[in-house]
């Protein structure tokens, strides 16, 4: 390394005498001793003429007598001028320049190599080891690879196992942001939008719902619709808010896609057969278990992925003393023109306040009365003192303006006391 700098300091000697050294030679310079010189020559050269015009007749000898008079006032005049103080010359701004490059040149190409070159280039570099899932073990190799990631952050390869690495820490918010980085250098990859949507869930409540996942999660799927771990967290994120349905769906993919009578096989049958049972306790559930049988269930899964309805429910603080946190919160849809019955509802607690929600087909009160049916709704967010979602005097609610089904990321804030 001490070799690599002197060679670095020759090189950049040679850089400044290339530059700055041609520029203080060609400076122009006051030499008085050049321009004497050259006032005396032109005098002498006079003067020889006189006498080669005298001896050719061409001047009388008066006249060549008062002819060199006056060239030795004018020697005299020279001499007297020579010996005078030289007055100051002006700054040279070809010498300044050359100063000025001599020194900014080392101050400004040491901090640049700083920033951009890679001083442990030179230096022995231990390969950085991994797992088979992308996993560093070494506490000491991790930190190289972060200080890697920095210098060279357009590396997927790097910038995945340390995504992995802090997966396996729970090194959640510095996973998702490595997550971040990769799915912009590396866009087409479904196993890494599966993964930054378990990695979003864990970091966020450990939950697969909202809709952030699910548009992780549908853009995993979207790119390869036989991806286990977007089959297997979509329907996980199904059950989580009852949508049988979908979960089945999302499970039964993902069977035909295991080594059969596999342990792992046999976990997401178990879940599969937990889901129909539910599924069947829910009203239409019969009906809909019987699509299942006949092949129609993904279709209606993704008529109901379609319309679903996301956002986020929060409550204004001028209303947060007159609540208590384990208050009936309902988030619901109804029609904007029609039957007041809810199309969808979804019960939580003041205490899971601000939250993100998703209504959808599945969370039907009626089989009859859906999401999907109606062209317009209103969602609303109440507060119940009742425990019922029937809004009664006293209730806190907000409430959106009529919107299509299918409206991703509204905000609806619990401003209003009921009448």
């Amino acid at each position: 390394m001490t070799l690599f700098w002197i060679i670095c300091a020759a090189m950049l000697l040679v850089a400044v005498l290339f530059v700055a050294l041609p520029l203080w030679r060609n400076a122009a310079s006051n030499n008085d001793v050049l321009r004497d010189a050259a006032n005396l020559g032109i005098l002498r050269d006079q003067s020889t003429e006189l006498e080669v015009d005298l001896r050719n007749g061409l001047l009388t000898q008066e006249a060549y007598e008062q002819g060199k008079r006056e060239l030795q006032v004018r020697l005299m005049e020279e001499v007297k001028t020579t010996g005078q103080p030289a007055a100051k010359p002006p700054r040279n701004p070809a010498k300044v320049l050359a100063i000025v490059l001599a020194v900014l040149l080392p101050l400004a190409s040491v901090p640049i190599y700083l920033t951009l070159g890679n001083t442990d280039a030179l230096m022995p570099q231990e390969p950085i080891v991994a797992d088979a899932d992308g996993v560093v073990h070494s506490e000491e190799a991790l930190q190289r690879l972060e200080k890697k990631v920095k210098r060279l952050a357009k590396n997927p390869n790097d910038w995945w196992m340390l995504a992995r690495t802090y997966t396996e820490q729970k090194r959640y918010p510095e996973a998702l942001k490595a997550y971040e980085r990769l799915v912009n250098l590396v866009p087409n990859e479904a196993q890494i939008w599966a993964n930054y949507a378990d990695v979003y869930a864990m970091g966020h409540g450990q939950t697969l719902q909202g809709p952030e996942v699910t548009k992780l999660l549908n853009k995993a799927l979207e790119l390869d619709a036989n991806n286990t771990t977007a089959l297997a967290l979509s329907g996980s994120a199904a059950m989580e808010r009852a949508d049988y349905v979908t979960a089945i769906v999302r499970w039964q993919a993902l069977i035909s896609q295991l080594e059969p009578g596999s342990q792992d096989v046999e976990v997401y049958r178990g879940g599969i057969k937990q889901a129909s049972v539910l599924l069947a306790a829910q009203p239409g559930g019969k009906e809909k278990l019987t699509q299942l049988a006949a092949g129609k269930a993904p279709e209606q899964a993704i008529a109901s992925t379609a319309t679903a309805i996301t956002g986020k429910v929060a409550l204004s603080p001028a209303l947060a003393g007159k609540v208590k946190p384990t208050d009936i919160v309902f988030i619901l849809a109804r029609a904007a023109e029609g039957p007041k019955m809810p199309l969808a509802v979804l019960r939580k607690q003041v205490k899971d306040l601000p939250l993100k929600f998703t209504l959808d087909d599945s969370m039907a009160m009626q089989p009859q009365l859906k999401l999907s049916g109606f062209p317009q709704v209103v969602v609303v967010a109440r507060v119940s003192k009742s425990g019922t979602p029937m809004g009664q005097s006293g209730d806190l609610q907000g409430l959106t303006e009529a919107i299509k089904p299918g409206t991703k990321d509204l905000n609806v804030m619990i401003d209003t006391v009921m009448p």
